[in-house]
C-alpha cells in the first residue's frame, strides 16, 4: 500500500465528536473516522493514522487544541508583563458593547489574573523612541516576581512594542537569566501591529494556549512517527510544528479553515466559483461566503476575546448534530448550544448519552439509516434514542415525531441565522451562490437551508464527513507577516514603503516551511489604508495606484469615497504562499459496484410520512440523475434529497442537488 520511497500524505481533521482522516496512497483517497479521545486528543489522531498507514507518511494536522484550550479556560496559568500604568488594559478593553441594551452585561473575565500582571518601568513613543529606558536592573526585579510567582507561561506586551520590541527581547532576555524555564512569547514577534488592546489580548491567548499545544505537538510527534508534521492555520494555510509551538494563537480556527480551504477548490474545479461552504459537525456549523476567492479578516474573536491574528472568515454558531435540545424556564423547546460531544454522544450511539440530541430527531425521523450509519460499521439505536426523548415530548404535550420535528426546525432556524449573517446582512444576495455542504451531519440539513435561502443549488462532494481532512491535503504553506507603519501617504516615500516589505520579507526567507518548498514562494504585498481620522482601515493590494484601489474599495464597502481626503497607511502586509504537493489520487475508495439501489424507507416531513428511495451513494456513476425524495447514505456522511429537487452525479462524482420547482 505505502511506498518506502514517496510517503503517504494523510490530511487529520479533530473534530468534537469524531476525527476525521483522508489518506492519499497515490491510486485512492481512503477515508476514515475516529471516536474523538477530548480528554487526550492526540489519541485518537496516532491510532487513526496508525490504523490506515503501516509505511512512512507525512501528515498535515487540522487541531482544536487551542480553540478547547481557549474555550474551556483550561490553558496554561499566565502572567502578563506590561509597561507600568497599563496593568488594568485586560480589565478596562474597550468601550464598544456587544449588548448595548444590557444592564447586566456579562464579560468573559481575562485570562490573567490581576494579581499575576506586573508593571515594568519603561515607555517608548508611538515612533518607538524611548521614553523612559528598561534598565537592567528593572528588568531583573520584574523577572524574579514573574519566577516567584510560580506560573508556566509568560506574555510580554509592552507600550507601542510594535515599533522597537528592543525592551521586550531584553525581559525575555532577563526571564532566562533568572532561570525562567516556562513558556515566554513576545508581542512584538507575535503580532507587530498598533491597538494596544487587541495586540495585549492576542499575546495573551497566545502565552495562555501556548504550553497546552507544545505538550500536544510533542505528544503527536513522539505517538505519531511521522516523516513530516504540518500543522493548518486559521489563514488556510499549513506551518511547520515549531511556528505553531511559538504562534499557538495562529490555530485557533484551524480545523474550519480545511473545510473551507477544501470546499471552496473542490467546487471550483467543477465549477462553481460563488459559494457559501456550510459544514455541520458534530459540535457546532461553521459557515463561509466565498464570492469568487477565499475572504481573510484580520479582526476575529472567540469566546468574546479579541484575537488579531489573519483568519478565513467564518461564521460558527452552536449546532451541530450532537447539539442537546433542552426546555428553557419558560417552557419553550431550545437546542444547542450545549453539546453531547464525542462521550457520551447522542443517545442513539448506545455509549450511555441520555440526553436527546439532533442525531437522535434525524435518526426518528428516517434520515438516518440504523443499518447503514458509518457504513455499517457503527450501529446506532433508535429505540434509546426515542428514550432519551421521551420526557421531553410529555413536557411538551406532543408526541416523539412532533418533538423531533421541531428539533430539526429550531436548528435549521440557527443555521439559517448563520448564512445570512455571512450573506444578506453583508450585501451579498444568496441566491447568486451555490451552497456547498460537507461535515457528517450536513447533507441531512443542506436542501432545506437552501430552500430557505432561495438559493437553487446545492454540492455535495464525495465524502462529505471528511472533507475539513481533504482540506488539509489542499492547503498551501502560507505565513502572514505585518508591521504598523502608522504615516500620512503623501509624506511615505517609496524607498520607504520598499524597506518595509524588505523586512518581512527577509522573515519569510527564514520560514522554515516556506524554505522546504520545491518551489519558490509567491509574495503578495498588501496595505492597510484609511482616511486620516478613522478608526479603523481596509487592506488592498500594493501597486502602482494603491491609493485609488483604496477609494474604490471604500466606496464598495461603505458606499462613498473621498478622493480629497489625505489617507494613512496603518501596516504593511506580506503573505508568503509556497504550493505544497496537490493529492495524487482523486477518487474516493469504496464500494463501486452493483446496484445503488438499496430498498425504500420512510422519512417523516411536515407531519406526514414519505416513501423515499434509499440508495449507495458510492455505487453512483458520473451522469446519474433520480429525483426526491430519496436517502443517500455513505461512509462518513447521509444527504436528504427532499420532494421538489432532483440529484445528478458530475464528473468529479460530486452529488448536485438542484430544485425542480
Amino acid at each position: 500500500m505505502s511506498s518506502p520511497v514517496e510517503p503517504v500524505r494523510v490530511g487529520v481533521d479533530t473534530g468534537g465528536t469524531f476525527t476525521d482522516f483522508v489518506l492519499d496512497d497515490g491510486e485512492r483517497l481512503r477515508v476514515h473516522k475516529e471516536p474523538s479521545t477530548p480528554a487526550n486528543p492526540a489519541a485518537a489522531v496516532i491510532a487513526g493514522v496508525h490504523r490506515l498507514v503501516d509505511g512512512p507518511f507525512d501528515v498535515v494536522h487540522g487541531s482544536t487544541v487551542a480553540t478547547n484550550a481557549l474555550l474551556e479556560r483550561r490553558g496554561a496559568r499566565t502572567a502578563l508583563l506590561t509597561t507600568l500604568g497599563f496593568e488594568d488594559l485586560l480589565l478596562i478593553g474597550r468601550q464598544a458593547r456587544r449588548q448595548i441594551y444590557a444592564i447586566d452585561v456579562d464579560r468573559p473575565p481575562p485570562l490573567v489574573d490581576r494579581a499575576l500582571t506586573f508593571g515594568v518601568r519603561e515607555r517608548l513613543a508611538a515612533d518607538g523612541s524611548v521614553v523612559e529606558p528598561l534598565l537592567p536592573a528593572e528588568a531583573a526585579r520584574v523577572a524574579e516576581r514573574v519566577r516567584a510567582a510560580g506560573v508556566e507561561a509568560v506574555a510580554i506586551c509592552l507600550l507601542h512594542a510594535y515599533a522597537d520590541g528592543a525592551h521586550e527581547r531584553a525581559l525575555q532576555e532577563a526571564l532566562r537569566r533568572a532561570g525562567f524555564a516556562g513558556y515566554v512569547c513576545a508581542s512584538s514577534e507575535v503580532l507587530p501591529e498598533f491597538r494596544e488592546f487587541e495586540r495585549c489580548s492576542t499575546i495573551t491567548i497566545n502565552a495562555y494556549v501556548g504550553p497546552v499545544m507544545d505538550r500536544y505537538l510533542a505528544a503527536l510527534e513522539d505517538g505519531l512517527g511521522a516523516r513530516t508534521l504540518q500543522v493548518l492555520q486559521s489563514n488556510g494555510g499549513a506551518m511547520a510544528p515549531s511556528v505553531a509551538r511559538a504562534h499557538p494563537v495562529h490555530t485557533i480556527l484551524s480545523g474550519p479553515a480545511g473545510g473551507v480551504v477544501g470546499a471552496f477548490e473542490l467546487a471550483r474545479a467543477a465549477g462553481h466559483e460563488r459559494v457559501i461552504t456550510f459544514d455541520m459537525g458534530g459540535t457546532s456549523t461553521d459557515v463561509s461566503l466565498c464570492p469568487g476567492r477565499l475572504q481573510r479578516s484580520t479582526e476575529s474573536a472567540i469566546g468574546g476575546l479579541p484575537v488579531r491574528v489573519p483568519v478565513l472568515d467564518v461564521h460558527t454558531v452552536g449546532a451541530g448534530g450532537g447539539s442537546i435540545a433542552w426546555i428553557d424556564p419558560g417552557g419553550a423547546l431550545r437546542v444547542g448550544p450545549r453539546s453531547a460531544g464525542a462521550d457520551p454522544g447522542p443517545a442513539c450511539y448506545g455509549r450511555g448519552g441520555t440526553d436527546f440530541t439532533v442525531t437522535d430527531a434525524n435518526l426518528l425521523l428516517g434520515r438516518l439509516h440504523p443499518e447503514h450509519f458509518l457504513g455499517g460499521a457503527a450501529a446506532i439505536d433508535a429505540g434509546a434514542a426515542a428514550a432519551a426523548g421521551a420526557p421531553l415530548a410529555r413536557r411538551l404535550g406532543m408526541s416523539l415525531e412532533q418533538l423531533a420535528e421541531g428539533v430539526v426546525r429550531i436548528a435549521d432556524t440557527r443555521m439559517e441565522g448563520a448564512l445570512r449573517v455571512i450573506s444578506v446582512e453583508r450585501g451579498f444576495d444568496p441566491r447568486e451562490f451555490t451552497l456547498v455542504c460537507f461535515g457528517g451531519a450536513g447533507g441531512m440539513h443542506a436542501a432545506g437551508l437552501a430552500e430557505a435561502m432561495g438559493i437553487r443549488t446545492v454540492v455535495v462532494p464525495p465524502a462529505p464527513g471528511a472533507l475539513s481532512a481533504h482540506g488539509m491535503l489542499l492547503a498551501d504553506a502560507v505565513r502572514d507577516f505585518s508591521r504598523s507603519v502608522l504615516r500620512p501617504v503623501a509624506a511615505l516615500e517609496r524607498d520607504a514603503l520598499e524597506a518595509f516589505f524588505a523586512e518581512l520579507e527577509q522573515r519569510a526567507a527564514d520560514d522554515e516551511l516556506l524554505r522546504a518548498s520545491p518551489e519558490p514562494a509567491t509574495l503578495l504585498r498588501a496595505l492597510d489604508l484609511r482616511y486620516r481620522g478613522q478608526g479603523y482601515e481596509l487592506t488592498v493590494p500594493y501597486g502602482e495606484r494603491f491609493v485609488d484601489a483604496f477609494h474604490r474599495a471604500h466606496a464598495e464597502r461603505y458606499g462613498y469615497a473621498d478622493p480629497d481626503r489625505p489617507v494613512e497607511l496603518v501596516a504593511v502586509r506580506l503573505e508568503a504562499r509556497a504550493p505544497r504537493p496537490r493529492p495524487r489520487s482523486a477518487s474516493i475508495a469504496g464500494d463501486r459496484g452493483g446496484d445503488a439501489r438499496l430498498g425504500n424507507v420512510r422519512v417523516r416531513l411536515q407531519g406526514s410520512a414519505l416513501p423515499a428511495a434509499l440508495l449507495a451513494r458510492p455505487r453512483l456513476r458520473p451522469g446519474d440523475l433520480f429525483a426526491g425524495p430519496a436517502l443517500l447514505v455513505e461512509y462518513s456522511s447521509t444527504t436528504w434529497v427532499p420532494p421538489g429537487w432532483h440529484a445528478s452525479v458530475d464528473c468529479g462524482a460530486n452529488l448536485v442537488l438542484e430544485r425542480r420547482t
